[in-house]
């Protein structure tokens, strides 16, 4: 009996030790068999060369210029690859930065080296078929524009993966919702909900990867061989789109639904919407773009459309597609699905259940309602909006209110006339700065000077002057900071503590930061006390009250000082 037990452990053992060498095996194979499909030009000898002039750049016939407003502006033009070899030529300092902000973030969130490896090899698993699912033409742009990147961060890739994976990179942000990295609100008014009966779309694009990603602000101005002519906003190397309008009026712009965590890359949801806005026309065509591709995450996108006088979403998971068209003349836009081909989906229902989404859903409700006729001065004030429902105080940055002080940017489009206004910093507080596109893609339009239309702009947001921004300011600050010192257990001066609780006294997060304090201090009443504040507040998410709860109680059952 011995001999027949040593017998199967031995060989039992060597079965594992055969399977664990098997995937090995087939993991390497896929990960050195990954083929991001990189294109090949032949070098030629370089005949244009960045000229600048104050705030002016110009590539041959195409230009970068940063505008008094802060914002950068570009335009573009020709095949694929020059038009990548331009943007890159133009943008290399922000290309450099935003890349520099971003890899510094990842190092903040995982600042191990060994995993940071370990990091590239499970990215590589996971997009070896990226370049296949990015049609050639964005393929061939991205490359040219990897021309200009740094070889700094070479140990993640070659500038080409990188900046591919860049645009998957955005996509699993959207999937990690329950980590707060996005939580978009937009809508569409037209007919009678309409000061001018026109369609008119707002949209805060809330992806938030630190203030200082959304520093350098890109509005490109794209006139590509193919397609229509199209404007977009976004930052330095992101060729896809987020929120964007076209020549014919047709505009995108992206929300994040609830997704699982994706198994294998597919198309990335902004190179599909660059793909819709600079071949489609009407929603019918941007829904047929986005029937034919396969993407990994869950999102909405709402389409609005000068030539159908009215918008609609595309609600798409990597299973499923439907056209929601609403009713009535205005349709709202937050994180969750409301077709019927999504009304019995699991995902979904969850998503209602345990998010802010339909709180914000409801909160825009109110505002149109309130506002109604919207023009856009009443658009921005909605998306500038930072009450909950009734006007009830949540406490500032708090993820069930339409102005979550996070938004990288936000937009207001008037389809028919062709116009779209883009905010300017700090998040959507700054004056929106309005740009005609039936102007600027006339090519008549004077690069030396301002192109935006300062006549249309909406004025800065009051709330900037009131010493309620201050205390936001506070708030932002110090909260990095204590979290630093809670993780290394370090103690904080108690003016400290009620200096960050008096920044932000209504929002459930402080109360929970300054419990976590006291619990590092091993200080279980006051931590506590302070856990059992923040769940008198309001809180965005299921998940967050559980995760408070569940602290009190460990407390509570560890009886440390009770």
């Amino acid at each position: 009996m011995h001999k027949i037990l040593k017998k199967t452990i031995k060989y039992g053992g060597m079965a594992l030790l055969i399977l664990i060498a098997a995937i090995m095996i087939g993991m390497s194979y896929l990960y050195l068999s990954a083929d991001m499909m990189t294109p090949q030009f032949a070098s030629t000898p370089e005949t244009d060369r960045v000229i600048r002039k104050d705030s002016l750049r110009q590539y041959g016939g195409n230009y970068l210029r940063h505008s008094e407003s802060g914002l950068w502006e570009l335009k573009v033009s020709g095949p694929a690859y020059e038009r990548g070899k331009a943007i890159g030529q133009l943008t290399s300092d922000l290309l450099y930065f935003q890349e520099k902000v971003f890899v510094d973030q990842i190092k903040e969130i995982v600042p191990s080296e060994s995993y940071l490896k370990f990091l590239r090899f499970f990215i590589v698993l996971f997009n070896r078929n990226l370049g296949k699912n990015v049609p050639e033409e964005y393929r061939d742009e991205i490359y040219g524009i990897s021309l200009s990147c740094t070889h700094e961060y070479d140990f993640i890739g070659t500038p080409y993966e990188r900046q591919l994976n860049y645009h998957s990179a955005h996509d699993l942000g959207h999937a990690m919702q329950d980590y707060m990295l996005v939580g978009c609100s937009s809508f569409a008014c037209w007919g009678e909900n309409s000061a001018d009966s026109s369609l008119i779309i707002g949209r805060n694009f809330d992806f938030y990867m630190g203030d200082a990603f959304a520093r350098n602000k890109l509005v490109s101005f794209y006139q590509p061989e193919n397609g229509y002519r199209f404007a977009s906003v976004g930052w330095a190397g992101m060729t896809g789109v987020l929120s964007g309008m076209n020549e014919t009026g047709l505009t995108v712009t992206i929300n994040a639904a609830k997704s699982d965590l994706p198994a294998a890359s597919a198309t990335p949801i902004s190179i599909l919407t660059r793909e819709i806005l600079q071949y489609a026309s009407t929603i019918e065509e941007a829904y047929a773009i986005a029937r034919k591709r396969k993407t990994f995450v869950s999102e909405s996108i709402l389409v609005g459309s000068a030539k159908d006088g009215r918008a609609a979403i595309i609600e798409k998971s990597p299973e499923k597609i439907a056209l929601f068209t609403g009713n009535g003349q205005q349709i709202i836009c937050t994180n969750h699905y409301q077709s019927e081909t999504f009304g019995h989906d699991k995902r979904n229902l969850e998503n209602i259940e345990t998010s802010a989404s339909p709180y914000r859903f409801a909160r825009l409700q109110e505002l149109l309602k309130e506002n109604a006729p919207i023009d856009a001065p009443k658009a921005a004030s909605i998306l500038r909006d930072h009450k909950g429902l009734q006007n009830t105080d949540l406490g500032l940055a708090n993820e069930m209110a339409i102005n979550q002080f996070i938004a990288h940017h936000s937009v207001i489009f008037q389809p028919e006339k062709r116009l779209m206004w883009v905010s300017t910093s700090p998040w959507q507080c700054g004056k929106y700065v309005a740009y005609d596109l039936n102007k600027i893609f006339k090519d008549t339009i004077d690069w030396q000077h301002e192109i935006y239309s300062s006549d249309l702009t909406i004025p800065e947001d009051k709330f900037i002057d009131t010493p309620e921004f201050q205390h936001l300011l506070t708030y932002k600050k110090l909260t990095p900071l204590l979290l630093k010192k809670i993780r290394k257990k370090e103690q904080i001066e108690e003016s400290v503590l009620k200096t960050y609780q008096a920044s932000n006294p209504s929002l459930y997060y402080v109360y929970e930061v300054i419990g976590d304090y006291y619990e590092a201090m091993q200080q279980s009443k006051q931590a506590i006390a302070y856990w059992q504040q923040a769940l008198k507040k309001s809180i965005p998410k299921l998940q967050e009250k559980e995760r408070i709860q569940q602290k009190i109680q460990k407390q509570s059952k560890d009886g440390k000082e009770f």
